[in-house]
């Protein structure tokens, strides 16, 4: 334990305490927070520029050491404990010192459940301070927190009213992260015009601006989504998520892993499945090999072979990778659905009269489950037949070619029409002279 600070100490013995901990936080991460909670709580001299300068820096770095082990109720506390010292800094300065706090404590994901909270009090703070910018970006921050916490009422309540100011202020780095943000809350909704037509004025919102590696990062996945869930357009939304990876490694984000799942996804839904092993053997995504990945990659598996069995048995396996993640859950849904069509038609073709327990048997199903699909199949007319339930058959009926005479005399009525009407309006031109 490092021995109490002199709270009068002067500059040099603050920078000494200070580079003793910045030297301490490689070999010896406690020992280096211990002093630099001595150097947080100690009363320094507030008009003493170098004294402030290195509280500030040592704040900084505490918070760090925080969030790199992991410890979110120290670093709420930290929050909490270094906001009567924010009075005696600039506001720039006391913006960034509190953002770059809350930005550590959120993005250490610990599902304290006191996350809101702690940002309410911070947004409370910074209206009483009268720090009008500062509450704007913890009010940007909120808006995401409430996306994450399935809150989209108050989501879009808040960023609507949020919008409104930034394009007054013309903050256009802060508006494009509410705007991503919408986007994000809408599609949550299934509300994908205006999922897209948020996600079209972030973008062109941000090709005004530098934007950094993260946040485009963040566009380029939005725009991956987007791809995938409306127009079912992959090939496109491979690209996106690619991109979206690049930029999340680049700054080693978390989210790089997910951006990789999404790009495996589309290869499956393309039908290469395939080229799955080629794409995480690469050298980029060597790195993030784990049980995400290999529940992409049983998937892919299962989706070359045509497995349904297999396909059931990863995603018990994988439940958490799969199932709890929404872009991916409604995907495998689809691919399911098609994998059950296709194994169906597969094993109907042979037969013009088959029972339904027998199809069940072959396909290793539940009969309601088979029967539920092969009603739907009749009904999207991609199987031509009828379901007798009374006697538990499927009946299939051949495929009658169409007879083209009456669409043909529809087409050869219809041109005479238009030739006797034209017929007539030269007739009607020449009656005038």
């Amino acid at each position: 334990m490092a021995a109490p600070m002199n709270a009068n100490g002067d500059s040099e013995e603050l920078c000494d305490v200070f580079e003793r901990a910045e030297t301490l936080a490689v070999t010896n991460t406690n020992g280096a927070i211990a002093l630099l909670q001595n150097l947080v709580k100690c009363d320094v001299d507030v008009a003493n520029e170098q004294h402030i300068k290195v509280k500030e820096s040592a704040v900084l770095m505490l918070g760090e050491l925080y969030a790199k082990t992991k410890k979110a109720e120290d670093l709420a506390g930290l929050i909490h404990c270094t906001r009567p010292f924010l009075v005696h800094v600039s506001k720039a300065k006391a913006a960034k010192l509190v953002r770059t706090l809350v930005d550590l404590f959120l993005d250490l994901e610990a599902g304290t459940g006191s996350e809101v909270q702690l940002c309410l009090e911070c947004i409370d703070w910074a209206k009483n301070e009268k720090r009008t910018f500062l509450r704007q970006a913890l009010e940007a921050r909120l808006v995401a927190l409430y996306y994450d916490t399935h809150k989209y009422f108050e989501a879009l309540q808040l960023g609507s009213q949020l919008l409104k100011e930034l394009k007054k202020l013309d903050d256009k780095q802060l508006l494009v992260e509410v705007q991503l943000m919408e986007s994000k809350v809408y599609h949550a909704l299934s509300n994908l015009p205006k999922a897209r037509a948020a996600l079209t004025s972030a973008r062109t919102t941000a090709n005004s601006i530098y934007c950094p590696p993260k946040m485009q990062a963040g566009l380029d996945l939005q725009s991956g989504i987007i791809h995938a869930a409306e127009e079912k357009d992959f090939k496109t939304a491979y690209s996106y998520f690619y991109e979206a990876f690049e930029g999340f490694d680049s700054i080693n984000s978390p989210k790089a892993i997910s951006s990789l799942k999404y790009m495996l996804l589309c290869k499956i839904m393309l039908n290469t499945p395939e080229d799955v092993q080629s794409i995480v053997s690469g050298k980029l995504a060597l790195k993030y090999s784990g049980p995400n990945i290999d529940a992409m990659k049983s998937i892919a598996m299962a989706a070359t072979h045509r497995s349904l069995s297999e396909f059931n048995q990863t995603l018990g396996k994988f439940k958490q990778y799969l199932q709890e993640d929404p872009i991916i859950k409604s995907h495998l849904d689809t691919l399911y659905d098609n994998l059950l069509q296709q194994n169906l038609s597969r094993i109907i073709e042979p037969f013009s009269k088959v029972e339904i327990k027998h199809i069940a048997e072959l396909i290793k199903l539940p009969l309601k489950v088979v029967e539920r699909k092969l009603s739907q199949m009749i009904l999207d007319k991609n199987l031509n037949g009828i379901l007798d339930q009374g006697e538990g058959v499927l009946i299939i009926m051949e495929e009658t070619p169409v007879d083209q005479t009456f669409e043909c005399a529809l087409e050869t009525t219809e041109s005479i029409g238009k030739v006797v009407d034209a017929l007539y309006n030269k007739a009607k031109k020449l009656a005038y002279f």
